[in-house]
Order: C-alpha cells, then sequence, then structure tokens
C-alpha cells in the first residue's frame, strides 16, 4: 500500500529533513507540500539538495489543503501546530513535529510556551523507557504522534536506562549540551548568523529556561513509573560552530549501593537490541560526526567514582534522530511497516 503525505513547513530545516527521509520510502507518496511566506514558490527553491522533489510547488498551510491525505507532518514553530490539528480530525495520521503535543501537564505549558495547551499524544520516542517498556508499543497503531524535542529526547534516551534501573538519583541530573544552529529552525535571527556563530561557543537558555526541560522531566519520570517532583534537571546548551548535531554530556549521583556492574548493565540491558540507539564499548565515546545524516543515537559512559556520578556521553544529529528520523520511526510503527523503512544507522564522512 502507498500512502499519501503532506509536509507543512516544508521550506524549513525540519520540514526539509522529512522530506529527504520520507523521498527514499517505497511506501510514501510524497503529494503535497506547504509554507506560509513562501507559498507560490517552487519547493527546491529552499530545499535545492531535494532533487527528486523538484516537480512540487509550495502551497498554503491551510487546513483544507492538508486535509485529504493519509499522513500529514506539521513542520511549523512552536504554539503553531495546534490550530491546524483541531481540523485534521479526518487524517488518518498526523505527527506534530512541533511541540504543541508533547506535554501532559498545562502548567508546564503554560511556564515553558504560554498560549492554548493541546491534548498530549503519543510521544516519538520508539526507545524511551515507560514504566518497564519501550514507548514503541504505544506508538504501534497510533493515530496522534507527537514528534521529540532534539534536545529533550537525547537527554532523556541517555539517562532513562539509569533512572529505570534505580542506579542513579534523579533528583541532581545536569546536563550540558554542545549544539548545532539548525536546532533553532530557518528563520534569520542575528545571533545566528555565520559571522556571529564561528570562531565562539555562545550558550543559551541558562538558568532553567529552556522549555526542553519540562520534556525531559516528564520522559524520566514516565521511565521510573512515579512522578515528576523526585526529577531535577539542571539544563544548559550551547551553540557550537556546526550546521547539525548535539553533543550532550549528561550525569547524574550513583545510587548508594550500587556496582559499577549494575550500573552498566542498566545501559547495556536497555539497548542491546535496540538498532537506532547504540551504546559504545567501556572506554568509548562518540563524536558528532560520527551520526551525521544518520537515524543514530550513539552513547558512551563513564562511572566517576570520585565525584560519585554517571556520565553519558550522548551524539545526535537533531535534524535526524532528534526530529524527522524519530517521527519516520514513528510513522513506521503506526502503520506497522519496518521500524528502519527509509532510515539508516551509516552517517557522512569526512
Amino acid at each position: 500500500m502507498t500512502y499519501s503525505v503532506a509536509v507543512s513547513g516544508a521550506s524549513g530545516y525540519a520540514g526539509g529533513e522529512i522530506l529527504r527521509l520520507l523521498a527514499a520510502h517505497p511506501d510514501i507518496e510524497i503529494r503535497t507540500v506547504t509554507a506560509h511566506s513562501n507559498a507560490g514558490q517552487p519547493l527546491v527553491d529552499h530545499q535545492p539538495h531535494l532533487r527528486s522533489l523538484a516537480h512540487l510547488t509550495l502551497q498554503d498551510t491551510t487546513p483544507e489543503i492538508l486535509a485529504g491525505h493519509d499522513i500529514v507532518f506539521l513542520a511549523l514553530p512552536h504554539g503553531q501546530s495546534g490550530q491546524y490539528t483541531d481540523a485534521l480530525g479526518d487524517v488518518p495520521l498526523v505527527i506534530d513535529a512541533g511541540a504543541d503535543h508533547r506535554l501532559t501537564s498545562q502548567d508546564s505549558w503554560d511556564a515553558f510556551y504560554g498560549g492554548d495547551f493541546h491534548e498530549p499524544w503519543a510521544y516519538g520516542v520508539p526507545e524511551l523507557l515507560v514504566g518497564g517498556v519501550k514507548q514503541r508499543e504505544n506508538l504501534r497503531g497510533a493515530t496522534r504522534i507527537a514528534a521529540p524535542g532534539c534536545n529533550a529526547s537525547t537527554v532523556s534516551l541517555s539517562l532513562a536506562p539509569g533512572v529505570a534501573a534505580g542506579v542513579v538519583d534523579p533528583s541532581d541530573i545536569v546536563s550540558v549540551l554542545a549544539v548545532g544552529p539548525s536546532g533553532a529552525g530557518k528563520s534569520l535571527k542575528p545571533h545566528l548568523l555565520g559571522s556571529e556563530l564561528l570562531g565562539t561557543a555562545n550558550p543559551y537558555a541558562v538558568g532553567g529556561t529552556h522549555r526542553h526541560i519540562p520534556e525531559i522531566r516528564q520522559a524520566l519520570a514516565a521511565a521510573t513509573g512515579t512522578g515528576i517532583d523526585g526529577i531535577r534537571v539542571s539544563f544548559t546548551p550551547v551553540i557550537v560552530p556546526m550546521s547539525r548535531g548535539i553533543l550532550a554530556t549528561s550525569s547524574a549521583p550513583i545510587a548508594a549501593g550500587v556496582t559499577d556492574a549494575q550500573i552498566r548493565d542498566a545501559w547495556e540491558s536497555a539497548y542491546a537490541a535496540e538498532t537506532f540507539v547504540q551504546l559504545l564499548p567501556a572506554g568509548r565515546f562518540p563524536r558528532t560526526a560520527d551520526v551525521l545524516g544518520a537515524n543514530t543515537a550513539l552513547m558512551g559512559l563513564a562511572i566517576d567514582r570520585a565525584a560519585n556520578r554517571v556520565i553519558v556521553v550522548t551524539a545526535v544529529d537533531n535534524l535526524v534522530k532528534g526530529t524527522a528520523g524519530a517521527a519516520v520511526q514513528s510513522m513506521n510503527l503506526a502503520l506497522g511497516l519496518p521500524e528502519d523503512r527509509a532510515l539508516t544507522v551509516n552517517g557522512v564522512a569526512p
């Protein structure tokens, strides 16, 4: 069976990456692409690397144009998806790459985003531990999926095994991330200009203000099956001069009486059978270059007994595993297709 697809926000980074992956999917027909200010222009004027889609023209983003497809992807700025999802009730599968349907708590939404709160959808991180099972079980047959925040899913995947196994204390999590500016979207912003980025590293959203913090706490609370109050996260992202990528260094205190073997076993048990989340051998740590273009999260684990902390270093491509790859992987599960269809673990080098 071939599924017809519409992609909104198709002129942006996330929309373009969704299109790149879907263009190689044998079960998908990309029928419609939409935008706002760029409507009426050829798609390749904004995504010149997508040569196989040169026949497509960006249309207006309206419920009427998005309706009538088997699948709709929404790759819109945070707070803009809800106005369309409410009107797409007849579309069999809708996948939102924005934040509008990620959070289960309206208080968290009000504190970090503001505006209208929309119902939470199935969270699109298949490998995430949720109450003793993997989130993929909640994605099979799903009709509404919230693709994750790239930073949030990276940190959550990094620490969920230890939190779920009780080998670390989730009340003192510290995570510092080196991130590429493509995670901030394609809109022109002075601080994201090449002249402002090259040769420097810039922290932002320091001091507990980043919007992905409640998403991380929600995911880790789901891993434990307990409340969110015991999950405390210090989260500091730093923009570095690479177009794509996240390198997240996350740590948490070691729980009392836990051995080194028990710590490593928690991560090995969680990810040994996973295709797209891979734990490297002891003493090895990933680079962002190793996952460029791949739907892979590579992870290195260290145990610092002097500081009594576990450190996890995880590398992802923020536009693939962080966003579009997670969305396509979740789509495959929802449709009953092979989970890895149109996705690869192989990066691009050099």
